[in-house]
């Protein structure tokens, strides 16, 4: 028999043995390092802006880009749209999961302690003996009493239970740290869902406000046809046009006339969508959006970003980061199960057979002590999982180079289309003053017999088809302007991300 005081001393030994890699820190598998890209120093087709556009000195604050275009309406439509997009809500609640996780992941680090209790009633009873027999004759002379006997025992229970699983290599520390970073990916998709969302509402708000300028347009071009038209019919009458004249003239009346439903269906459409990004019915913005307003004026200043930037601003390149993180962190996880596993373990109980004498009459038993696991032979499920572990950080870190080079293509791209639009509007601008100066002497040579029909009707249509590509070109623009706004990662801080956290209700505990 071990004597007590050095089986004690060796359960100590034991135990510090045990917490010694705990207490120094010990953490199996590989530690997480940022990746370190190679950027570019500048942005090729920033240095191709139109200077005449830059403003010296001035630079767009990313996040509100969209204050830059001075309309009341686009910053009120993105704000409602920030505080009830359900694409936003649905973010928020992820992060609220992540978090919820990473307190499960820290629950690991302490001990376990469970109670339970029990109450037992045990009725017994010993039927009489068969006559004649000895029991039977336990009565006055001998004479049987003839009665059962049987009796009624109480017992009441209640213990405590305790087991504490000691980190000595690292895999719940590592587990945290793998929680933390899908916390972090969580929270960035928040942010890049903010990216996403401001940019939808920019780009459909210019286009319900270019589309409703092309309306605008045709209803003007239309009166001027309209007009055209009643001067062929009466020129006919005068014997001074022919009936091809006339059918040409009402042809073109009633085409530009056609252009109108389809222009208006457009303009609903895109209404409906704004009202589905603000997280209300579809024809909730009807009455406030239908009347038409001015196209907003882009800022002449322009962001003046570094290509470096990028890895701290665009939030999906954060979250390749992060999940890079996790993946790298879970490899420790993996490597821990292949080592032994050491819990501390401690537990007490209390017995009686009447409630009011715990104090007194319970029977009490208390143990403790250490026990170890170690998974040896597991047809080398252990080591495969870490492989895969292995495998998804190399995979996370391929996604990551991948969300870089796509960052970089999208900007490029934007200063493409941006800067290549513009000189495209400038010829545009030409061309309607070109095609307006040719309508009006079309027509003054028609009304004075000069030349036959066809000219104006070549010119009619010409204007209204450039008046049309010129309201494209200065959406497209401004178009080309929110698409780098988000290709820099623009549309999200953190306060706007904290109140949008803030205002997304968590309800569904209270019903």
């Amino acid at each position: 028999m071990i004597p007590a005081r050095t089986g004690c001393n060796s359960i100590l030994a034991l135990i510090c043995l045990a917490t010694a890699p705990l207490l120094s820190g010990c953490l199996v598998g590989p530690d997480f390092h940022r990746p370190s890209p190679k950027m570019p120093g500048a942005f090729v087709s920033a240095s191709e802006t139109t200077p005449t556009l830059e403003a010296a000195g001035t630079r767009v604050e990313l996040a509100r880009w969209w204050e830059s275009f001075n309309d009341p309406v686009l910053n009120s439509l993105i704000q409602r749209g920030i505080e009830s997009n359900l694409d936003v809500q649905v973010a928020v609640h992820r992060v609220r999961q992540a978090r919820a996780v990473l307190g499960e992941s820290f629950a690991g680090l302490w001990p376990t302690l469970d109670f339970s209790s029990s109450y037992n009633r045990t009725h017994t009873r010993v039927p009489k003996p068969p006559v004649g027999t000895h029991e039977q004759s336990s009565g006055v002379g001998g004479v049987s009493t003839g009665t059962n006997r049987s009796s009624n025992q109480n017992s009441y229970r209640a213990g405590f239970d305790s087991a504490w699983e000691l980190d000595a290599f690292g895999g719940t520390r590592r587990a945290i740290e793998a929680s933390r970073a899908d916390l972090l990916s969580s929270e960035e998709n928040l942010r890049n869902t903010l990216v996403t969302l401001t940019g939808d509402i920019g780009v459909n708000y210019l286009n319900l406000r270019a589309l409703q300028e092309s309306l605008r347009i045709t209803h003007e071009n239309l009166v001027i046809q309209k007009h055209s038209a009643d001067i062929t019919i009466k020129r006919r009458e005068a014997g001074f046009a022919s009936a091809l004249d006339q059918s040409n003239a009402e042809a073109i009346v009633a085409s530009t006339t056609a252009q109108i439903p389809n222009i208006e269906s457009q303009i609903r459409q895109t209404i409906y969508q704004l009202s589905v990004l603000l997280g209300q019915e579809p024809a909730a913005l009807v009455a406030e959006l239908n009347p038409s307003k001015p196209y907003p004026a882009p800022s002449r200043r322009l962001p003046t970003e570094l290509p470096a930037t990028l890895l701290d601003r665009r939030p999906d390149i954060r979250i390749a980061e992060a999940s890079l993180h996790s993946a790298t962190a879970r490899i420790g996880v993996a490597v821990a199960d292949l080592f032994p596993r050491l819990t501390l373990s401690a537990n007490a109980t209390a017995q009686a057979n009447k409630i009011g004498s715990w104090n007194r009459e319970a029977t009490t038993a208390y143990g403790f002590g250490p026990s170890l696991s170690w998974n040896i032979f597991n047809g080398g499920l252990l080591w495969n999982r870490v492989r895969e572990n292995r495998a998804s950080a190399d995979l996370a870190l391929t996604q990551y180079r991948q969300a870089v080079l796509n960052a970089l293509q999208e900007v490029e791209t934007a200063w493409t289309a941006y800067n290549n639009e513009i000189e495209r509007s400038r010829w545009l601008e030409v061309a309607v003053e070109r095609e307006r100066n040719s309508f009006r002497l079309s027509s003054q040579l028609y009304t004075a017999g000069e030349t036959d029909f066809l000219s104006v009707l070549v010119s009619e249509q010409a204007l209204l088809n450039s008046q049309n590509s010129l309201i494209q070109s200065r959406n497209a623009i401004a178009g080309d302007l929110v698409t780098l706004y988000k290709a820099l990662g623009g549309g999200w801080s953190d306060e706007v991300a904290a109140g949008a956290e803030t205002r997304t209700p968590a309800t569904y505990w209270k019903k």
